[in-house]
Order: C-alpha cells, then structure tokens, then sequence
C-alpha cells in the first residue's frame, strides 16, 4: 500500500506548486487511475507516490509518503525501493539501455537473483504476455514508441514487483496494442497486484478502475468511483475528448495542385523492410491523417518528407522539389516535423530559446513576435522563461508544435500530436491544426485515435506492414 499525506512539492527554480496538499491512498489490490489537464502534477504524483522526489530531486517539500507502511525516508535509496515498487515512466525511451528487447527483459530478471531455468521461464511468459516475441533479437532503439512503451513495461513486469505505478503507459499505443496493455493489467489485478496509472484514454481503462482521480493545478479536483465523478459536466470534459465539429471549422479542399507526392517509396532498417512501394499525393491545403498499428511504418514515411530518412528506393517531392536534390535545412524552410516523443527537440535552456533556434536558422525577421504568436497559440506563453524539461509531456507537447509553428512552413507534420494531452487540450490542439489549414498550410498528422482522424481529417490513409492499404475522403 502507498499513503499519500498533505503532500506539497514546488520544483527547483520555480515558485508554482507543482503538488498542493494532496492526500491519497492507494490500497493492496486495487487500481486507481489519475487523470487531468498537462501540467496538472500527475507525473509529480507519481514521483513523490515511488519516492523519487524524497530521494533523487531538490525542491521544496511537504507531507509524508510511506509504502507497506514505511516513510520513504527510511529507505536506503531507489534501488531498495525498486524491490516494493515497479514504474512505468511517461518516456519510455529513458529506460531502455541494452541492445537487444530481450536483453532488457533479462537484465530485470537477474537482478532478482533467479536461477537460469526459471529465468528462461519468466523470460518467455513475459514476451508472449507483452506480444514481444517477434522482437526479442531487435534494439528496443529501432523500435517504434508504441513498441518501445511494451517493452518498457515488460523489463518492469519483469521485476515481479506487487506495487506497479504507471504513467501514461499507452500514450503511444494504437487501439489494438492498448487493449493488449489492459489486457495486461486486468490479469495484474486478478492477481493481487496494486496499480497507480496515469492515462487519458478513460473509455479504455472504464472496467479496470476502482478509483478515478481527477487533478487540476497540483491537486485532486475529483476523486471516487467513475461514474460518480463523471456526473460533473466540466469534469467529464476533462476525462473524455470530444472533437465533433472540427472539421467545420475549415472548409475541405479538393486541390489540384500538390504539397506533397511518394512514388515506388521504399525504405528499410538493415534487414527490416519498412516501407514497400508507397505512392501516394497530398494537395496543397489538405488535412490528412495517417492510421495504423505500431510498427506499421507511419513514422518512417512522414521522416522521408524532410530527409531525416532517404529513401531505399523511389522518389519524394515536395513542393516539386525531389528530396533526393535537396538539404535537411532547405526542407525545412518547406515542412516542419514535430516529433513522436517530443524531448527530441528540445536542448535550450528556456522555452522562448527552444522556439528561437528554428527561427535563426532560417533567418526569419522579427523573431521575438513570432514566438510570442506561436506560444500564445498553444497556450504557452506564460512559460516562456522555464526550462523545457521542466513542463509536463503535454505541455512540452505543445512547445515542440510551438517550434515548428513559428517558422512558418507550408507543410507541417506531426506524429502524435495530442499524446500526453487531456481532452480539452487535445482539443484545442486539433482545432489550432485546422486554423493553420485555413491559412493554407497542409497538414498531415499520424494519430492512433480514429476519432480525430474521423473528425478532423479531409483524408484518413491507412497503414498496414509498410503499405498504404486505403486512402479515404471524409464527407462533412
């Protein structure tokens, strides 16, 4: 059991609450799951919840946490910790270390002091559990982030833990593999394990939960069973996106003339052919999102636009121009990739030097307007002097679509873009994208929720092992 009690926690260098007085109780065998707006302390929660606040981060700190019944601060370190509590990190990424999927999963498993018999076991009940199999012999660093995400909560499976706290451990995960996840926990649940989930898909987790928590501004706005606490209209708003609408908001266009055109597009990591044969075109001004199951080669494709990938075979133009001729920082006057995990993007040391960069390179003119337009626009302008890594994933979501709003290109691409975002936010994102249409960009975006590609899309091109197998026009 983890107790929560008047926990307040303000991160160095800041003078916002990041936690205010929040008591919280996670009992043996049940699975509560917090939900709410970026920046609302959720990933905060999960740190002081773990006790990775007490003993790894400054700051000033309030209240008391204790696990199994034991304060925090008794514990020697985190690597005592580790063996009462496994944790799931909202970037995956940062957890993977080892070359191979299945020397990640093995390495957990060692560190339990197991014999060799029982260690090959667990090692194949944990693969097939997490649908990792086909993958054991792959770098979990060529994977894509839906994989990745299974693959970070295997190696802590592995860890055979009773207390498990995820964050966001579906944010980029497709429909199918989220299912998977559920599946996952129900069967962790059954068996007495203790969960503390943040997520954002609600309707996924419904049957899951015992105990819903909603946070807004460091503290519990909401809290009880989930029908309860979603009787409040505002509050529902919070915990389930709606997008109905959107597309209204700019006309769809049927253009002639091209942004963008794939043909006989292949490409493949070493011996794993990613991409087979793609052609496809996108019209200046169009809103097309791509779907697919992770690993189905969506990010491939969107990484030729810009030339962060050059093609194995088969040509990519853009704006007539063949990619082949051109230079990374010339594309980039052209299309503006916003990242799948968005920390890729981010090496200053203020919010206002991170959209500055883009802007320099390319010698756009009064820059100092231009930022404070872009960060307005994602609602971030009051953050404008923070470190990045210091904002939620959803907000440092927002600031890597910032980044690239600022520079203005004809093309903007994003992979993911609402991950790590509520439903008013997520929201708010979309409806930003579709004022960036109607001024005339094109804009492609690939998403695993089919209800804003339904919703906001002139187009929905559907992926499945490297090929494009439909490509279908939304009617308003």
């Amino acid at each position: 059991m983890i107790e929560l009690s008047g926990i307040s926690y303000t991160y160095p260098h800041t003078v916002q609450e990041a936690l205010h007085d929040l008591s919280l109780e996670l009992a043996p065998g049940r699975c509560i799951v917090v939900t709410g707006p970026s920046g609302a302390g959720k990933t905060t929660l999960c740190l002081a919840a773990c006790g990775i606040l007490f003993h790894e981060y400054g700051g000033k700190k309030a209240g008391i946490v204790t696990i199994n019944g034991r304060d925090v601060s008794a514990y020697s370190g985190l690597s005592e910790i580790a063996k009462d509590i496994g944790i799931v990190f909202d970037d995956p990424e940062a957890q993977l270390i080892f070359t191979t999927v299945e020397e990640e999963i093995l390495s957990a498993l060692e560190y339990r002091g197991l014999a060799p018999d029982e260690i090959e076991k667990r090692l194949a009940s944990i693969l097939d559990q997490t649908y990792l199999s086909a993958l054991r012999d792959r770098s979990p660093h060529h994977l894509s982030g839906g994989q990745k995400q299974r693959v970070a909560l295997a190696a802590t499976l592995a860890l055979g833990n009773d207390i498990l706290i995820l964050d966001e451990p579906t944010s980029e995960l497709d429909e199918h593999a989220t299912r998977r996840i559920v599946e996952i926990l129900a069967g962790l649940k059954k068996q007495g394990k203790t969960l503390l989930i943040v997520e954002h898909k609600y309707t996924h987790f419904r049957e899951l939960i015992d105990t819903l928590v909603v946070m807004e501004h460091g503290a519990i706005s909401a809290i009880g069973a989930p029908d309860e606490v979603l009787r409040d209209g505002r509050i529902k708003r919070i915990v389930i996106p709606d997008f109905a609408g959107i597309r209204d908001n700019a006309a769809a266009s049927h253009p002639s003339e091209p942004a963008l055109v794939t043909r006989d597009l292949s490409y493949s990591y070493e011996e794993v052919c990613a991409l087979k044969n793609v052609s496809f075109t996108v019209g200046r001004g169009e809103f097309v999102a791509v779907v697919g199951e992770n690993g189905s080669g969506k990010t491939t494709l969107v990484k030729q636009f810009n030339r962060l990938l050059t093609p194995t075979s088969g040509d990519v133009e853009i704006l007539g121009k063949n990619t082949k001729n051109c230079t990374i920082s010339e594309l980039a006057k052209d299309v503006g990739l916003v990242f799948q995990n968005p920390d890729h993007m981010f090496f200053a040391d203020t919010v206002h030097d991170e959209v500055a960069f883009g802007l320099a390179n390319l010698g756009i003119s009064d820059g100092e307007k231009a930022i404070d337009a872009a960060l307005t626009e994602v609602g971030l302008l009051h953050t404008k002097d923070l470190y990045p890594r210091w904002l939620s994933r959803g907000e440092r979501q927002r600031l890597a679509i910032a980044c690239v709003v600022a520079m203005q290109p004809e093309v903007i691409v994003l992979d993911e873009p609402t991950t790590g975002l509520d439903g008013d936010e997520a929201r708010l994102v979309m409806a930003t994208l579709k004022k960036l249409q109607h001024r005339g960009h094109t804009v492609i975006v690939i998403t695993h929720n089919r209800e804003i590609a339904e919703q906001c899309a002139d187009r929905i091109v559907a992926m499945e092992q490297g090929r494009i197998v439909s490509d279908t026009r939304m009617v308003n």
